[in-house]
């Protein structure tokens, strides 16, 4: 499992192993770095790349991606989103799923709370996978934290996706129609 924290000047990565109800382990952690001088079609090639070699490397089943939200620096959540869909991309590209979790899902299944800080999510991360140190910088942990996330909740959206297929499988469900009651006359 590949977690991926996008960001244009920081992209983190994190690979976690193991499964719902399991211990997990963390095989490698890290970040694609790009200058901030160069431009953001360059900074993209970069992040592909460092992305593309994550994924040679280490052969995930899925990527974890955070899910772009909004943010009040504009320049920074197109940044954002634009390492965001290079990683989907580079998932597709090789016919990986890519599972998408929000900022405060990732909080919440790593902590117990959709308002933990990067400290605490760090903290979590660091006893879950029983590291000695938390990933720095942040961007790493998070990566991690995405990973574990998905690792956590995939089994319950498989779930529900199965239930959902099967249900549209059926079919509209009919119900009966009754027609208009007829009143006796005394």
């Amino acid at each position: 499992m590949l977690g991926v924290d996008p960001g244009l000047t920081r992209c983190g990565l994190g690979v976690v192993e193991g499964s719902a109800g399991r211990p997990l382990r963390m095989t490698a952690v890290g970040l694609v770095r790009t200058p901030a001088g160069e431009t953001v079609a360059s900074r993209l090639v970069l992040v592909e790349s460092g992305i593309e070699e994550w994924l040679d490397a280490y052969r995930p089943d899925v990527v974890a991606v955070e899910r772009v939200f909004s943010q009040h620096n504009v320049s920074t959540v197109m940044g954002t989103a634009q390492a965001s869909a290079v990683a989907m991309l580079c998932a597709a590209r090789r016919g990986l799923p890519v599972a998408l979790h929000t900022p405060s899902e990732v909080k919440a299944a790593v902590t117990g709370t959709g308002r933990a800080g990067k400290a605490q999510v760090g903290a979590m991360v660091t006893r879950l996978l029983r590291l000695d140190a938390p990933p720095r910088p942040a961007d790493a942990a998070d990566a991690l934290a995405l990973a574990i996330c998905h690792i956590w909740r995939a089994p319950a959206t498989r779930r529900l996706q199965q239930a959902h297929a099967s249900e549209a499988s059926r079919g509209p469900r009919r119900q009966a129609v009754r027609g208009p009651s007829k009143g006796r006359t005394p």
